[in-house]
């Protein structure tokens, strides 16, 4: 008779063949009624509606969002053409918002779909599909199928949106006017749909953003075809534009257009920058008693359970993988071990910056070996693969508990290519550090260690200025990790910059 551990492995053997290719969403009929079941209740799966599962883990907390927002938009696929084949397809503004690389899983879905019955579908974790019933599907050619999901092509969505998108969604309305390439991608729909309203709208949202050519074609060839076109920007005056290379990725306009918009309200609430010291050996000293607390703080925050002995113990070089099984498969001495010796580095490029260095360009050279020495230890006791030090992930990535959905692994190079090139561009330094930090956990690019580096990166960033070593303490982990959803979710960067400024503000004090 099979004992419960060997029903429940042939269980998960059932699992494991519906997760081939990275499947999280089933349905409950893929699985028997025996295997659902023992699955369900040692938490390996997870029920969402009735008929539907998704995959989980059994150390995951009840009130743990993470599973499901990593499943979400492959949920919102399969059940949108399980229920309707291939008559759905989703709202303009949701198809814009993902055509711009904004990923944040919403609230609320709205499906359009000729089967649809105007009826709202309550999901978990406060979220819900809505099913638009429309009399007709729109031309196959408007339509685009984007990572499973059905939406508006990009020009088709740009003619749909109503004008408020374009001040709802400032960052999204850049990016997507930004991705048009040429006229004719939105000429042949306005001409043939006689929107003339819409036309006047794309004319001024063209020209606000720097594409005259551009607006200046629609308009004329619009009015060459008997239309009486009145230009109007669809952006409010106060909101401030910029103008971004035609060929730039997505990925790269979001980030710049992300980066434009929140400048300004770090700058207006960070303390001024001291300057470069005056001092730079009392300036390191500070930086080499920081260490201690650093370390603790920055790995307590990520989960890991160190103490300032063992932080001091691995400083002072006793700690001894290859003769000791306990240090050799103790994740938390590894990572302290790694905290030490990417601190080492951090702080001789710290050195090199409040000595004149530029700190962008000299950081873009240097974060690759951050972040080797990071987890080197772990490679060196076995614990990881020595392609754990191969840089930037190479699959998805999802963080706990956070709305937002970092950017495709495919777009990582373009992605920190931009974010470095910001920082180069840059004149000040609190927005290096601020900017610096939370677009580097935006982004998510390695496959563990991220808040780590954004706080290191932070710290070089602030040395750029002559603001002292700022340490985010544990106490702080919660309004903390609210302020990087606010950023992350809502584009509002106060919450954090006000959390940074206040701890830059003790270490001021703590260094005099």
């Amino acid at each position: 008779m099979a004992t419960p551990n060997e029903r429940l492995a042939t269980s998960l053997e059932q699992l494991k063949e519906l997760q081939e290719g990275g499947r999280r969403v089933f349905l409950s009929k893929e699985l028997g009624r025996v295997h659902r079941e023992r699955l369900l209740e040692n938490g390996f799966l997870r029920d969402v509606i009735k008929g539907w599962l998704i995959s989980t883990s059994p150390g995951t907390a009840e009130g743990d969002t993470t599973p499901w927002y990593a499943s979400f938009w492959e949920f919102c696929a399969r059940y949108c053409n399980e229920r309707f084949g291939n008559a759905w397809h989703l709202s303009p503004e949701q198809s814009l918002l993902l055509h711009a690389e904004n990923t944040v899983i919403p609230p609320q879905v709205v499906v359009y779909s000729t089967k649809g019955t105007n009826n709202n579908v309550e999901l978990i974790f406060g979220t819900s599909l809505y099913d638009l019933k429309q009399s007709q599907m729109p031309p196959a050619a408007d339509l685009t199928v984007k990572d499973g999901l059905r939406l508006y092509a990009l020009p088709a969505a740009l003619i749909k949106v109503p004008e408020a998108f374009y001040q709802n969604y400032l960052v999204e309305a850049q990016v997507a006017l930004n991705a048009v390439r040429d006229s004719s991608e939105v000429l042949g729909r306005l001409l043939e749909g006689g929107h003339s309203v819409v036309a006047g709208r794309l004319v001024g949202a063209f020209r606000r953003i720097g594409r005259a050519n551009l607006a200046d074609e629609i308009l004329k060839t619009m009015q060459g075809a008997g239309y009486d076109i009145r230009e109007s920007d669809p952006f409010s005056r106060e909101q401030k534009l910029i103008e971004i290379a035609t060929d730039t990725p997505p990925v790269v306009s979001r980030l710049t257009a992300l980066w434009e918009e929140m400048r300004g309200p770090v700058a207006e609430n960070f303390p001024e920058a001291p300057g470069l010291p005056e001092d730079p050996q009392a300036f390191l000293k500070f930086v080499e008693e920081s260490y201690k607390h650093d370390a603790y703080h920055s790995l307590s925050i990520e989960g890991y359970t160190v103490t300032p002995d063992l932080i001091e113990r691995v400083r002072e070089g006793n700690w001894d993988p290859k003769g000791n099984e306990n240090d050799r498969n103790n994740s938390n001495a590894l990572a302290a071990r790694g905290y030490w010796q990417t601190f080492e580095l951090v702080k001789g490029d710290v050195e090199k910056i409040i000595k004149g260095a530029p700190a962008g360009e000299l950081i873009r050279d240097a974060h690759r070996s951050w972040y080797r020495e990071m987890f080197a230890p772990s490679v060196t006791a076995g614990i990881l693969k020595a392609g754990a030090l191969a840089g930037y992930r190479s699959h998805p990535v999802y963080i706990r508990g956070s709305r937002h959905v970092p950017p495709r692994w495919e777009s990582l190079p373009d992605a920190m290519k931009a974010l470095f090139d910001l920082l180069v561009a840059e004149e000040a330094a609190s927005v290096r550090a601020v900017m610096g930090h939370w677009m580097l956990g935006y982004i998510h690019p390695y496959p563990d260690g991220n808040g780590r580096m954004a706080r290191l990166l932070m710290n070089a960033m602030l040395a750029s200025g002559g603001y002292p070593w700022t340490i985010i303490r544990v106490d702080d982990r919660n309004c903390y990790m609210e302020a990087l959803e606010a950023a992350s979710v809502g584009t509002d960067i106060r919450p954090l910059t006000v959390l940074i400024a206040e701890r830059v503000g003790k270490a001021v004090a703590e260094a005099a």
